[in-house]
């Protein structure tokens, strides 16, 4: 039994668990709702979390921008700078963002809980000293990313990335279905230990939080770490993309030829591309990153949001959305 085609346009009306196994039955005899419910993950078909994140052109807005928004943070800044080789290699935590954020939208329950087990296991280890002098009297001498005040940014960047992204590459999204989807990710904010009484309860407490977060008065304002690190996002260096990952699986042998021609490619060759992160940033947020944001960018960004939208109507999920996606709702019966 297949399910009635999604559209980015049109959520599907019906409830996650008892609609999920009542689509999944048709693969096979009585499966249990247990089953059902864990095929189709934390949120379901239904949900607006598989409807506002299914797109793959949202890459050039929602996950730079997100991490453009947790960077900003000294302290995650910080965490960043000490335990990644992210200034050489920013693609591995864009990579690693996207797919573990994916994983937890669009896995199985098993596979979403297990991301997000992994995740903290990674996350203990991550904590030191302050090197920022203006951060460690802002903040302190130390930082864990385990704290659960850096633990709800990063969620809430993640969130706030989504809906800004979908509402300037797509449409608009009703409040209504804004709140459902800030609803559906409390289970993730929790899951990141970040506890009940610090989670803001609905979309109108998260937007409170937001702006306090980002008021001259709140605590995300660049430090000198946070300008390099966001320099590095918007000048990253080519090799490593087919050195690894899909394009790396599709290139096949070719792969190391190309590595070896993109590392003399410069480091702006795809700052272009990244534009639309750029002019999702708050202005004020932008100034203290130092990214400009002049006609030029202005206009490329306006570009390449025209012509995704001409582009979309003609293009098939197939190629629109994200592989993760279109697994998703075969696994729980439904054809893109």
């Amino acid at each position: 039994m297949v399910g009635r085609r999604p559209t980015p346009e049109r959520p599907l009306a019906s409830g996650r668990g008892g609609d999920a196994a009542v689509r999944i039955a048709g693969f096979g005899a009585d499966l249990g709702a247990d089953l059902a419910a864990d095929l189709a993950g934390l949120y379901g078909p239904s949900s607006e979390a598989w409807r506002l994140n299914r797109e793959a052109a949202l890459l050039l807005g929602a996950g730079p921008l997100a991490v453009l928004l947790q960077v900003a943070h000294p302290l995650i800044a910080e965490g960043v700078a000490a335990h990644s080789t992210f200034r050489a290699d920013p693609w591995a935590r864009l990579d690693g963002t996207l797919r573990s954020y994916l994983r937890i939208v669009y896995g199985s329950g098993q596979a979403a809980r297990s991301e997000i087990r992994r995740l903290n296991r990674l996350h203990r280890g991550i904590a030191g000293p302050v090197a920022d002098p203006v951060a460690a009297q802002r903040f302190g001498p130390s930082y864990t990313a385990r704290d659960p005040e850096l633990s709800l940014w990063v969620h809430a960047t993640l969130v706030w990335a989504t809906l800004i992204t979908v509402e300037r590459w797509l449409a608009a999204v009703p409040r209504d279905a804004r709140a459902r989807f800030y609803a559906e990710t409390l289970v993730v904010g929790r899951g990141f230990g970040v506890p009940e009484a610090m989670l803001p309860a609905d979309l109108d407490a998260f937007e409170v939080y937001m702006a306090a977060m980002l008021s001259p008065t709140g605590p995300v304002h660049p430090s000198a770490r946070s300008r390099e690190l966001a320099a590095a996002i918007l000048h990253p260096p080519l090799a490593p993309v087919v050195e690894r990952g899909p394009l790396a699986r599709r290139l096949g042998v070719a792969a190391p030829a190309a590595a070896r021609v993109l590392r003399h490619a410069p480091r702006s060759a795809l700052t272009p591309l990244l534009i639309p992160a750029v002019g999702l940033l708050p202005a004020g947020l932008r100034s203290e990153l130092g990214l400009p944001w002049g006609p030029i960018e202005r206009a490329l960004d306006l570009w390449l949001a025209t012509a995704w939208r001409g582009w979309r109507p003609v293009l098939p999920p197939s190629i629109r959305w994200f592989p993760q996606a279109l697994e998703a709702y075969r696994r729980v019966g439904m054809e893109p």
